[in-house]
């Protein structure tokens, strides 16, 4: 064997332990767990899409209100897959609306289910939480980012690597300034970037994505940490709040609420 291919065989080695590691043993452990759990919906008809009474019913005094939710996907992608919605309401609105994208029909959908629903039975988690000024300034953005979603023609979804809901609430959330939250790993379509785009900013606007269509990338930013994108999969760290990030798992780390009430998970 020639002195010449050495290093590139030792480097190949390394490489492949650390996709090992970092993304296939997280994977299939979470995989492992997700299949050993109860309550798993078996399919579309069987889910509970029920409301979670996270949101109350809201009152003509009540102030503005902004969500951004998160929750696992049914069947076995829920192994590695998170579905994120939007949700407004405000000040003084007698009803909330939501704002989802989805795979059949028109992508776009408003009031779909209910705003704090249950996604295939699975639990929303709050990404970011908005109330009062701090949301009712927001609103009119997050509304035009709705209106200006590229991909909402009948037949743009598609499912991996996107462009799908995650990357419709990353755009959504790309419109609201200083929000200082970012989607959960698990949520795979939120790095994808149309062909021919190799650099752009990451949603919160503190760091860099360099990005191959969704199918590989790399993220540095101040919310969005270190990410490292293998076909949709993600390992990284979160610096802001230190915690890992890995495939199937997400965020693994200890949960935080910042005084102004934005939350992200």
């Amino acid at each position: 064997m020639s002195a010449l291919l050495l290093p590139f065989l030792s480097a190949l080695r390394v490489l492949l332990l650390v996709v090992l590691v970092l993304f296939l043993l997280p994977l299939g452990t979470h995989a492992l767990w997700w299949f050993a759990r109860d309550g798993r919906s078996p399919d579309w008809s069987a889910a509970d899409w029920s409301s979670t009474g996270i949101l109350k019913t809201p009152m003509a005094g009540d102030p503005a209100l902004v969500r951004v939710y998160a929750a696992r996907v049914g069947r076995w992608r829920g192994i590695f897959a998170h579905h994120s919605w939007i949700v407004i309401k405000a000040a003084g609105a007698l009803r909330y609306t939501r704002y989802d994208v989805v795979g059949w029909g028109l992508p776009v959908r408003t009031d779909g289910w209910a705003a704090d629903g249950r996604w295939f039975g699975n639990r929303p988690e709050t990404v970011l939480a908005l109330d009062g000024e701090a949301a009712a300034q927001v609103i009119p953005g997050i509304r035009a980012a709705v209106a200006a979603y590229p991909h909402r023609k009948l037949g743009s979804y598609t499912v991996w690597p996107g462009p799908n809901s995650n990357t419709f609430a990353a755009h959504v959330l790309a419109s609201i300034p200083d929000a200082a939250a970012t989607l959960p790993p698990t949520a795979l379509g939120k790095d994808w970037t149309p062909p021919g785009r190799l650099f752009e900013r990451t949603p919160s606007g503190t760091g860099l994505r360099i990005g191959f269509g969704g199918y590989a990338g790399l993220t540095l930013g101040w919310v969005e940490g270190v990410e490292v994108n293998i076909l949709g999969l993600v390992a990284g760290l979160d610096l802001r709040r230190p915690a890992l990030k890995l495939p199937g798992w997400g965020r693994i780390g200890p949960d935080w609420e910042p005084a102004d009430g934005r939350q992200s998970i």
